[in-house]
């Protein structure tokens, strides 16, 4: 059998005899970087350890540029971000057993965002794989399963000359929708073992597209095109596959309204006449969809929070685009569409015909209204003057990374992100902990905007580390600590379901000192002068900490 290698690019005869003659004192280490590097990759989050120190090395004689975190399970989250904000891979290197398993949480969240980090982690020398006891430091018996449940795919090397192709066949992965987190694990010894192989160079690991299939898009298109009343709820792969103006187009096309979850966040406009925002914990918004007669699901699984707690149930045909095969008709059965979001869009759109409803824009201004009204009964003036003033001093442009906090929480129904990709959160896996790291990972990725970060002062504990990282990157950053001395929505869930809390109560520091003690400019603010003073803070350059003493309560839930 002959190949064609016509096409194949020829090295020039500098190039061949640098591959002939590699650098001396280059390691298994400056495999994983050069490979890195020859797939894209330019910033690497991490946190060096005793196994790792080959790959952590290596770093020196290679143009990435390192992020290092104070916590592995912040890189994590700074990895994400980074993964989120440029759609490209974030690499995350990561040590052996305690530093391997601290990343855990974070790449639960990863995985449930669908958010492309590559966790590269060292492991004990070879000699002490394979299930025996050897008492190696941070010896596990197979890290491997601890994380083999929470990533796409997992990949191993047991010699240099297989860590390039590991990590080109992880790359892919983590990029091939949907995106997801993914794991490679390196022995010590192979990380700091001499090579004399070529340094690598550029390497193609060009993820599989995902397409619909024609029968399908011709079905969901008969569908939409004979609605009478077709409802689109859009998710967060619409905002991960830059599907948004696809999305538009084609709720204009057959005059559809549109809600869209808490991951699909600016996936719409907010102010669109077709516009049902974002009140999926509400009874009223519930009741629309489920009156639906055709209802579009793009890049949504319908979990817990976008089906209101699991009591939405619809009553027409529901048609679900999903990258994920797993989550197709997970929840509810449908035209099962397994298919990158953008890609169907594309093909929906040609395919459907013009429908026209002059009502479908009264019936959205009606259940807004009918929202509006209920949350106004409910005395919450403050929580909503709060909203507003982040909304006022956050550039359109700016994104916004934020914790499980009762800011958030209001965030996700009632906050209007302006643009597609820029709000964020952790509420995939639900973890603390993810805003002030998620924004040093977002800063990294584009130092031109300023980003902002919101906790509530039990989160905010999680992360205080990552001020000294914060101000070590000089990053443009801001976080606005809601300080309500404890864990707000447990206390919350605790005095509605037992009448009385345990354990929600919390010590906390003066944060504003404790800011300034990493030489952080902080400021103490208040519900009347937080626009103007997070206005300030976002404007300044580098990081900067607003402290909101205030007792914010939720909406009352519609689902019990």
């Amino acid at each position: 059998m002959s190949h064609d290698h016509d096409d194949r690019p020829q090295l020039t005869a500098a190039q061949a005899a640098a591959v002939l003659n590699p650098p001396a004192g280059r390691n298994g280490g400056d495999l994983v970087v050069e490979s890195l590097q020859g797939l894209g990759a330019t910033t690497v989050f991490g946190l060096p350890g005793q196994h790792a120190l080959g790959m952590f090395d290596a770093l020196r004689r290679s143009s990435l540029r390192y992020v290092g975190l104070r916590v592995e399970n912040n890189a994590g989250f700074a990895a994400d971000a980074y993964g989120r904000i440029t759609g490209e891979v974030a690499p995350l290197l990561l040590s052996t057993g305690p530093g391997a398993l601290t990343s855990l949480a974070a790449l639960q969240e990863a995985a449930a965002a669908s958010a492309p980090v590559l966790a590269v982690s060292s492991q004990i020398p070879t000699a002490g794989l394979g299930g025996g006891r050897h008492g190696y430091l941070h010896e596990l018996r197979d890290q491997q399963a601890s994380v083999r449940d929470i990533v796409k795919s997992v990949h191993t090397v047991r010699s240099a000359s297989q860590i390039p192709s590991a990590l080109a066949a992880a790359w892919e992965s983590a990029l091939t929708a949907p995106h997801g987190p993914v794991w490679v694990e390196i022995p010590q010894d192979v990380l700091l073992a001499e090579t004399t192989l070529p340094v690598v160079s550029a390497m193609d690991a060009t993820p599989r597209e995902l397409y619909p299939r024609p029968e399908l898009t011709i079905a969901a298109a008969h569908l939409l095109s004979n609605a009478e009343r077709p409802v689109i709820i859009a998710g967060g792969g619409v905002v991960r596959s830059d599907a948004s103006g696809k999305l538009r187009a084609l709720a204009e096309k057959i005059d559809a309204p549109v809600v869209t979850t808490f991951g699909g966040k600016g996936a719409f406009p907010w102010e669109h006449p077709l516009s049902l925002r974002s009140w999926l914990e509400d009874r009223h918004t519930t009741d629309f969809l489920e009156d639906a007669d055709v209802l579009l699901v793009v890049g949504s699984g319908l979990g817990e929070l976008s089906s209101n707690y699991h009591t939405f149930r619809p009553r027409g045909r529901v048609i679900q685009i999903e990258a994920d095969a797993g989550k197709l008709e997970s929840n509810h059965p449908a035209l099962g569409i397994h298919s990158d979001a953008r890609e169907a869009l594309a093909d929906l759109l040609e395919a459907v015909e013009r429908r026209e409803d002059p009502a479908a824009a009264d019936r959205v201004r009606t259940v807004l209204e009918k929202v509006r009204v209920r949350i106004e009964a409910q005395d919450l003036t403050l929580e909503q003057q709060v909203l507003a003033a982040v909304r006022e001093a956050l550039p359109d442009a700016a994104p916004s990374f934020w914790d499980m906090t009762i800011l958030a929480y209001w965030a996700w129904s009632a906050f209007d992100a302006r643009r597609p990709n820029t709000m964020h959160s952790a509420q995939g896996a639900g973890g603390l902990g993810y805003g002030f790291p998620a924004a040093i990972g977002a800063a990294a990725a584009d130092p031109t905007k300023p980003v902002l970060a919101v906790s509530g002062d039990g989160g905010a504990m999680y992360s205080i580390a990552e001020l000294a990282t914060a101000r070590q990157y000089d990053l443009p950053l801001t976080w606005l600590i809601v300080d309500d001395g404890g864990y707000g929505i447990l206390r919350e869930y605790m005095t509605g379901a037992f009448g009385e809390t345990t354990g929600t109560e919390l010590a906390r520091p003066d944060f504003v000192a404790l800011a300034e003690s990493f030489g952080v400019p902080a400021v103490r603010t208040s519900p009347e002068s937080l626009a103007a003073d997070l206005g300030k803070a976002l404007a300044a350059p580098g990081p900067s900490v607003v402290v909101l003493p205030a007792l914010l309560r939720m909406f009352e839930p519609t689902h019990l």
